[in-house]
């Protein structure tokens, strides 16, 4: 394994700065608060079905949260952690789309189609209409839903939209990123429009307000309206900390010694967010609701470590299947919590998160078989061992083989040129290309981007397509054990195959010009009648598309160029 210098910035100096210091079994870098001995003589029960209140937040990094030793302030989000259940063995998915889908159907993004990359503004796809959700079973017991932020899960006709997959009311955006104050998105060079809705309208009115306070005010709102004695669950899906890097000046103001911009401003972003958080859960207490609540924290995949984010001391970033990609900040705190103010290693996914809440909210679940996720409640409020031991992590035939792979390479069992990844127990194996693969430390100084970047490059990792790690004693994932242990590579492939054989179909159609935002009264918003649902039934081109393949015009196909090399240059807004 050969590995770069960095240029004025050498790895002693790193150690003197303590950022290779970090004991990964340690639980945290803030001391845990002891737990009362009086919590153990009077547990709290579950009366009645406890208020849910979800917070994801879009794009913050590992390390980028206070007590995973962050130069960033999070104190809300410290106190929370500390007073809660941290999750220290919890996995998202790498993009925003997947995250968000596992987490609403409790399927991995194999058995919805949504395996290959993200559903953009232009696709005539969304979150498959058979799948029942997560908001639809808590409405189906009792709960009243309501969800504030990012949906991302599609919205080319309305039966896709957020009031039409479970939840009461919606404020926020359908596209995967806005401007934090106009709501504008771009998708590409001329294909602007407003991106800011309440309920099934457009909320032109709502323009100019920074959406992490607009957000908090609305689940404010939302709480101040609501009985307490009446189960509520609140999905608060903020657009923070994703691009483009946005914050109001007094929050900028507190970073002003970050020699680099990019660090500063998303730092402010999170802190922003931290005071949101914090704002939520005032208004918890003010109205009656928190000690009967259940709040769960979670990021939607890695940091951009192109746009101020970090995931030190992981490897990888966001978009990559490295532990940088997917494995995310998460904890829960709830005075429900039996063995509270501690630390879990469980191994708990995303998908788990369905299965758990509608258990808490005494729902059924007899009707939804084939759930991927775990009801992880008793792993995180009495310290049980997790009902999971395995992770698929995707497995992506439409991504860009690995030049490198083949059969041959895996056994004759799988194809290592298809991207992959699977954790089993302690062991993690990645097929094809997993993504950007060096270790970046916290953005910190002045000439963003430059050589002083990675910490270690790996050469040896180019002409190779398939990686073993023990990420329990090995969660840098540094040691690449293929070679050594032929015999768990077997077991792992073999794991492969058994999920790609319960896979569907990649459901990924091809853009559609009647989505721009010109054609829909400057907005963003579905375009798509029942008529034109039932031409692209089976995911592909919209079969008018095909007809008139050959008749595309010049135009079209320079405008196609630049949107593909826009999307090259932009990467980091997915």
């Amino acid at each position: 394994m050969a590995v770069y210098a960095l240029t004025g910035f050498s790895l002693v100096s790193l150690l003197s700065f303590g950022y290779l210091s970090w004991d990964w079994m340690k639980p945290s870098l803030v001391a845990d608060v002891a737990t009362d001995p009086m919590e153990k003589s009077l547990p709290p029960a579950f009366t009645r079905p406890p208020h849910i209140i979800f917070i994801l937040t879009d794009d913050q990094g590992y390390h980028d949260v206070g007590y995973h030793g962050s130069d960033i302030h999070t104190p809300t989000l410290d106190r929370l952690a500390a007073e809660g259940v941290k999750l220290e063995n919890y996995y998202i998915q790498p993009i925003c789309t997947p995250s968000r889908s596992q987490l609403i159907t409790g399927r991995y993004q194999i058995h919805t189609g949504l395996q290959h990359s993200i559903i953009r503004p232009r696709q005539p796809n969304c979150l498959p209409l058979d799948q029942v959700t997560l908001p639809q079973k808590l409405q189906e017991a009792g709960y009243s839903t309501h969800m504030v932020g990012k949906w991302h899960l599609g919205f080319y006709k309305k039966e896709c939209l957020p009031t039409r997959r479970g939840f009461d009311t919606f404020l926020g955006s359908l596209t995967g990123n806005v401007d934090y104050y106009t709501y504008d998105n771009c998708d590409g060079p001329g294909v602007c429009g407003y991106d800011l809705h309440e309920g099934e309208d457009v909320a032109w009115d709502k323009s100019g307000k920074y959406s992490t306070f607009l957000y908090a005010q609305r689940v404010n709102k939302i709480l101040a309206s609501h009985s307490p004695k009446e189960p509520i669950f609140i999905y608060v899906a903020f657009q923070a900390v994703h691009t483009p890097l946005q914050s109001p000046k007094e929050y900028i103001y507190r970073y002003r010694s970050m020699g680099n911009v990019a660090r500063r401003k998303y730092a402010a972003m999170v802190t922003c967010m931290d005071e949101a958080v914090k704002n939520i859960t005032w208004a918890l207490k003010k109205y009656g609701y928190y000690d009967n609540s259940v709040i769960v924290f979670s990021t939607d995949n890695g940091g951009q470590t192109f746009s101020g984010g970090s995931n030190w001391p992981l490897r990888g970033r966001k978009g990559t299947y490295w532990e940088g990609g997917v494995r995310g900040i998460g904890f829960v705190h709830s005075p429900l919590i039996k063995h509270k103010r501690r630390t879990s290693w469980a191994l708990v996914h995303i998908t788990d998160w369905y299965p758990t809440l509608v258990s808490l909210a005494r729902g059924n679940l007899s009707n939804v078989p084939g759930l991927d996720g775990y009801n992880v409640w008793p792993a995180i409020s009495e310290g049980k061992e997790s009902p999971r031991t395995e992770i698929l992590h995707n497995i992506d035939p439409l991504y860009n083989h690995a030049k490198y792979g083949s059969l041959e390479d895996g056994f004759g069992i799988w194809n290592t040129a298809v991207q992959a990844s699977i954790r089993v127990g302690e062991w993690k194996l990645l097929t094809g290309d997993p993504g950007y693969s060096d270790w970046i430390p916290p953005q910190t100084l002045t000439n963003f981007p430059g050589s002083w970047w990675n910490l270690e490059r790996l050469t040896d990792g180019l002409r190779k397509s398939m990686w073993l790690f023990n990420i329990t004693a090995d969660p840098y994932e540094r040691y690449d054990l293929s070679d050594q242990r032929p015999d768990v590579v077997r077991a792992l492939l073999m794991r492969l195959v058994h999920y790609n054989r319960t896979a569907i179909p990649v459901r990924y159609p091809a853009e559609n010009p009647r989505a721009h935002p010109d054609f829909n009264g400057g907005a963003w918003g579905p375009w798509a009648s029942e008529d034109d649902a039932e031409e692209w039934e089976g995911g592909g081109e919209p079969l008018k598309s095909r007809n008139k393949k050959k008749k595309k015009c010049k135009i079209c196909k320079l405008r196609s160029f630049f949107r593909k090399l826009n999307t090259r240059l932009m990467s980091n807004r997915i």
